[in-house]
């Protein structure tokens, strides 16, 4: 049986989440907004979200769960819809910098 991983949503996130227009498609999240609570072992994401609803630890909407391949699912009000992580772009801090001119460039400004 299938073990997920659960991203539990923090409040201040939430909130805003909630009241969000509900959008079909992918589902853009970032890291910093989730905390890690643990898994659960189940049959699909509708399975998880049975087991654990008479619990402490109900999924509630805007909660994740990761399958072992890293696949995540949002719980919506509609259900559970597929997310995928926003991954902040790593800048090295030479895009500032202007390109480095070669040899070929020397020459061909010495002839112009």
């Amino acid at each position: 049986m299938p073990n997920y991983r659960i991203h539990r949503m923090k409040e201040s996130t939430r909130q805003q989440f909630r009241f969000a227009p509900h959008v079909s498609g992918i589902a853009h999240v970032k890291p910093r907004d989730f905390q890690d609570s643990g898994h659960v072992e189940a049959a699909n994401e509708y399975d998880a979200w049975l087991l654990l609803r008479n619990s402490e630890r109900a999924l509630a909407v805007g909660d994740l769960l990761e399958t072992e391949t890293g696949e995540l699912r949002i719980c919506k009000y509609v259900g559970f819809e597929a997310a995928e992580w926003i991954v902040p772009e790593v800048k090295s801090g030479l895009e500032s910098l202007p390109p480095a001119s070669g040899p070929g460039d020397v020459e061909q400004a010495r002839t112009n």
